[in-house]
């Protein structure tokens, strides 16, 4: 009997090794914030990527918000403690992820950036950049809005994060865009650190403000849809054109009715798609592409029921 015990006693702790041996090896994604579509339809084409795949799952969490720096990096430093096998990073600053980037170096654990970059400093610590050209999608959102109101006048700027990578660029391309090819005077930029309220609240004093106004351009989903409310309220939609940016049912609806003339549509799902194939490509060892543009689809009334524009809408 002492015998039969103790053979049922290796048998299972030969079970119990190979069921840990086993258990699936996670991707963790970590975001700006979860309160958001935009990140939730990341968090879909994430889940899509793991359900394909054999072996692997995925985690996801956001800081409280796009400011929450120091969230945001105890998210990272989590991961890394638990030995995932890979993170999907959206990081809220360029400079401020970087230690805890290098430290998922250090542990070996591969991480692949979607939507913002990090700074130069950082290249090293991270394998791969999925994201949008952010500058492009600026100039096209200008170039939208000068469609629009034509190179004299004053336009507005109702941003979201000062200095994080994705604004830097997107802003910064518009800017660049519309001082190099019109006249137009800007007000703003205006931040509503990706809160809906803040922006709606910014907007509703910039129109007040600025009677004159021709042209308004929203640089994010919750910022476009404040936007977008705003001018609702004050009985200026359809009055300013307006472009904004990403694309759920809000801002799909905003486009419908007219209050917006354009948005520019990421692919969130793709980010959160190939973030994690790529992902887990260079936990095997795989050479990864060092950047991947996931694209931008301007949207209007005239597109919005297309192929092309479905595929990117949320």
């Amino acid at each position: 009997m002492k015998k039969l015990i103790t053979t049922l006693f290796a048998s299972t702790l030969v079970l119990s090794g190979t069921a840990a041996m086993a258990a699936d090896k996670e991707i963790a994604v970590i975001v700006k914030t979860a309160n958001s579509d935009f990140w939730q339809n990341v968090k879909k084409g994430a889940n899509a990527a793991a359900s394909g795949m054999t072996g692997y799952t995925t985690s996801f969490q956001g800081a409280a918000s796009d400011t929450d720096l120091a969230g945001q990096v105890a998210l990272v430093e989590n991961a890394v403690n638990r030995k995932v096998a890979g993170i999907v990073l959206a990081p809220s600053d360029p400079d401020a992820l970087i230690p805890a980037i290098k430290k998922a170096w250090e542990a070996k654990i591969p991480v692949i950036l979607i939507d913002s970059a990090a700074a130069d400093s950082g290249k090293a610590y991270y394998q791969s950049f999925l994201a949008t050209d952010n500058q492009k999608a600026g100039e096209l959102c200008a170039q939208a809005l000068i469609d629009k109101v034509g190179t004299v006048g004053k336009i507005a700027i109702m941003s979201y994060t000062a200095g994080s990578g994705s604004e830097i660029g997107r802003v910064g391309g518009f800017k660049k865009y519309i001082e190099s090819h019109s006249k137009l005077t800007i007000v703003g930029p205006f931040y509503s650190n990706s809160q809906m309220g803040t922006a709606l609240n910014q907007t509703t004093d910039v129109l007040a403000a600025n009677a004159d106004l021709k042209g308004i351009f929203g640089a994010n989903e919750p910022t476009a849809i404040g936007m977008g409310r705003a001018l609702v309220q004050s009985g200026k939609a359809g009055k300013v054109a307006a472009i904004g940016f990403d694309g759920n049912s809000d801002l799909q609806g905003f486009i419908k009715d007219g209050t917006l003339e354009a948005i520019a549509v990421q692919s969130a799902f793709q980010m959160g798609n190939l973030g994690v194939k790529t992902a887990v490509e260079a936990s095997q060892g795989k050479a990864v592409a060092k950047f991947l543009d996931t694209g931008v689809v301007m949207v209007t009334k005239k597109n919005i029921d297309t192929t092309e524009a479905k595929n990117v809408l949320y």
